[in-house]
């Protein structure tokens, strides 16, 4: 009873720590593999996969009615965030999305995804469910405020992480069909306007998933090269170390956006379906706990962060085998990138702060 009071109380939830730790194992040797080989290439993440899970047991063990609290202020932060990124902002491949903390650097776009939902969740809550039109409104107004501050970075893909979370939590309050498809359509006559704000790159990438042979060595050639490698590892793989995709660096971003590629080449059809069953255990886990959560803004918040997970994999996965445009989105807790890991943790904190909320009302 006391290892039990220890584990609950102090690491956990045990099926959010399973599978985030053989996720993370798993990553490190995938990191190993794409990353020159050396202890330098991992020993990064290692330390990122360790911070990671203290923020995860602190933030679990904060009360749930705190985090409410907090949660608009937070939305506020990251937008000023948002804003500091675009005078102060580093600079990588063309890329200005990052603030150097001299020991790191961090990602403000990445805390957005969180601060989002936790906002939207406080209002709704705060509404008590009574959405006026003018409601409907600063809803939207806080959705694609942070969206368009991350597209002008330029990150595609996560403005639409971003969006995709915000309306998540208007279909979980109970908007109608009606309004749904009067949004896409709206969305399809914008369209053409749309297409002329998109980057030439943007435009390339969204081309070439339509014919990706249309580039084969331009804008089609990585899409090409993750799934020659997907493809050729066959059902059990080459075996780790062993994929010549990888080792010849035929494959693009390996150690990031198409590293689900290098576990399909290595490890299989196998390694993939494993893959995807600690992703399929972490996301029915949120499932569960959103479904029995107390509260207006615990039930919102809960379904959001388990909607705005399951988009990460679905995304990074789909770009990867060719059946969504490449849009840079990491793949959980396997790609590098310390911030992206940190914020899926503490919303994986905040979801077991939710449940422990729970089962103290039914103490």
């Amino acid at each position: 009873m006391q290892d039990k009071s220890f584990f609950d109380e102090i690491l956990g939830d045990k099926i959010f720590l399973f599978s985030f730790l053989l996720l993370a194992i798993l990553g490190l040797f995938v990191q190993f593999s794409a990353g020159a080989q050396t202890i330098v290439s991992i020993e990064s993440q290692g330390i990122k996969v360790l911070v990671a899970l203290v923020a995860y047991s602190l933030i679990s063990r904060v009360r749930i009615n705190q985090i409410k609290v907090i949660s608009p202020w937070l939305y506020l932060g990251a937008i000023l965030l948002l804003l500091l990124v675009m005078v102060v902002g580093v600079t990588i491949n063309g890329a200005t999305r990052w603030i150097d903390l001299f020991f790191f650097r961090f990602q403000p776009s990445e805390l957005a995804k969180l601060a989002l939902p936790m906002m939207l969740a406080w209002y709704i809550d705060y509404r008590q469910f009574k959405l006026s039109i003018i409601d409907f409104s600063l809803i939207f107004l806080a959705i694609f405020l942070p969206a368009s501050l991350i597209y002008q970075q330029p990150d595609f893909g996560t403005s639409m992480l971003v969006i995709l979370s915000g309306l998540a939590i208007l279909f979980f309050v109970g908007i109608g069909w009606r309004f749904i498809f009067g949004l896409l359509l709206v969305l399809l006559i914008a369209s053409p306007s749309i297409w002329q704000i998109l980057e030439p790159y943007q435009r390339s990438r969204l081309l070439t998933f339509i014919n990706p042979s249309s580039d084969p060595l331009g804008a089609g050639y990585n899409i090409i090269q993750s799934q020659i490698a997907i493809g050729s590892g066959g059902l059990f793989g080459k075996g780790w170390l062993n994929g010549s995709q990888v080792q010849l660096e035929f494959l693009p971003e390996q150690s990031t956006d198409f590293i689900f590629a290098v576990i399909g080449e290595e490890f299989g059809l196998v390694g993939l379906l494993i893959l995807l069953s600690l992703y399929f255990l972490m996301i029915g886990r949120c499932f569960v706990i959103s479904i029995n959560a107390n509260g207006t803004y615990s039930r919102i918040l809960s379904a959001s962060i388990t909607m705005f997970l399951f988009f990460a994999v679905f995304i990074n996965i789909g770009m990867v085998i060719g059946i969504l445009p490449v849009v840079g989105v990491p793949l959980p807790f396997i790609s590098q990138g310390g911030t992206s890991m940190l914020t899926i943790m503490l919303a994986l904190g905040i979801i077991t702060s939710i449940d422990r909320d729970r089962k103290v009302n039914l103490e």
